[in-house]
C-alpha cells in the first residue's frame, strides 16, 4: 500500500512529435529512395529505362539477364575489378585498424615529449580532404615507382586520422592500466601485451575503423583514378565509370545495353557491403558509441 497523502504513481505516455516523426520519414526517404531506385533500375534494359517509371518495375522484368550480362561483357571483367576491389578494401581496412590501434593504443597509455602535439596534428589531419592530398601523393608514389600498382591505392588507405583519434578515446577506457602493470610485472613484452591482451579488449573499435575504412576505399574514386591506368587494376568504381563512359559516347565496343550493364553492376558492387554491415553490426555499434563519449 502506498503511503497517506502521497499520489498514486502514474505513467507517463511516450511524447510524441509530429514534425521530427515528419523529419525521420523525411530522411529516411532519402536515403532509402536512391537505393530502391537502384535496385528497381537493375531489372530493367536500357530502353525500359527511359521509358518507364523510375520507382517501378517494367513490364518484362530482366534482373537475371543483366546480372549475366554484367558478367560476360568484355570477357568477364567486372568479376576481375570485383576482385581488385575486394583485395583493395580488405587489405586497407586490416592494415589501417592495426596501425589506428597501435596509435591509438600508444596515445591513450603512453607518455612522451610531444604527445600532445603529435595528437592535435592527428586531429587536424582529419579535417583535410582526401582530395587535396590526391596530387602530392601521386608525385610522391610517382617518383617512387608505385604508380600503376595496386600499393598505389593501398597505401594510401593505411592512414586513417579519424580511425586513429577513435581508437585512443576507445582504448582510454577499454585496457585498465592495472591489466598493463599485472602483465609487465609478469613478464611479458610491450610487444606481447599489444598483441595478446590490447587487441582483444580493443576488438569493438577495432570492427569500427574496419567498416569505415572499408566503405571508404570502396567507394574511393579519385585516388586509383589518377594512380591506375591498367584497366586490369582498376576497382568496380572506376570500371564503372569506363563502361559508362562508352554508352555515353557511344565508342568502340559499346552496346545498346551498357547502360543497363552499368546500373546492374552499381547495384552488385553494393551488396558486399551490405552483407559486411549486417554482420558486423552489433560490434560497429558499440565502438561508434565508445568513440562518441567525451571524456
Amino acid at each position: 500500500m502506498e503511503p497517506a497523502g502521497t499520489a498514486p504513481a502514474t505513467k507517463h505516455a511516450p511524447r510524441r512529435s509530429t514534425p521530427l516523426t515528419v523529419a525521420m520519414l523525411a530522411v529516411l526517404a532519402y536515403f532509402l529512395l536512391p537505393l530502391c531506385w537502384l535496385l528497381i533500375a537493375s531489372t530493367k534494359s536500357t530502353q525500359d529505362l527511359f521509358n518507364s517509371f523510375g520507382l517501378w518495375f517494367s513490364h518484362a522484368p530482366q534482373l537475371l539477364t543483366n546480372i549475366r550480362a554484367t558478367f560476360a561483357q568484355d570477357d568477364g571483367v567486372f568479376a576481375h575489378w570485383l576482385l581488385n576491389t575486394v583485395i583493395y578494401a580488405g587489405v586497407s581496412s586490416l592494415g589501417a585498424a592495426l596501425l589506428a590501434a597501435a596509435g591509438g593504443y600508444g596515445f591513450a597509455k603512453f607518455r612522451f615529449r610531444g604527445d600532445r602535439v603529435a595528437f592535435n596534428l592527428v586531429l587536424g589531419a582529419v579535417m583535410v580532404p582526401t582530395t587535396a592530398l590526391a596530387i602530392p601523393t601521386y608525385l610522391l608514389f610517382a617518383q617512387a615507382g608505385l604508380v600503376n600498382t595496386p600499393w598505389a591505392v593501398i597505401l594510401p588507405s593505411l592512414v586513417n586520422p579519424f580511425g586513429l583519434y577513435l581508437m585512443r578515446i576507445y582504448a582510454q577506457d577499454a585496457v585498465p592500466d592495472s591489466l598493463l602493470e599485472a602483465a609487465r610485472i609478469d613478464g611479458a613484452g610491450e610487444a606481447r601485451i599489444f598483441f595478446g591482451i590490447v587487441l582483444r579488449l580493443l576488438g569493438p573499435g577495432l570492427v569500427t575503423v574496419v567498416l569505415f575504412t572499408l566503405v571508404a576505399t570502396w567507394n574511393n574514386y579519385f585516388l586509383p583514378l589518377i594512380m591506375l591506368n591498367d584497366p586490369d587494376l582498376y576497382p568496380v568504381t572506376v570500371g564503372l565509370s569506363s563502361w559508362a563512359a562508352q554508352a555515353q559516347n557511344g565508342g568502340a565496343g559499346s552496346s545498346s545495353d551498357m547502360l543497363a550493364l552499368v546500373v546492374t553492376g552499381s547495384m552488385l558492387s553494393i551488396v558486399p557491403l551490405v552483407v559486411a554491415f549486417l554482420l558486423l553490426q552489433r560490434y560497429w555499434q558499440s565502438g561508434l558509441a565508445a568513440g562518441g563519449v567525451k571524456q
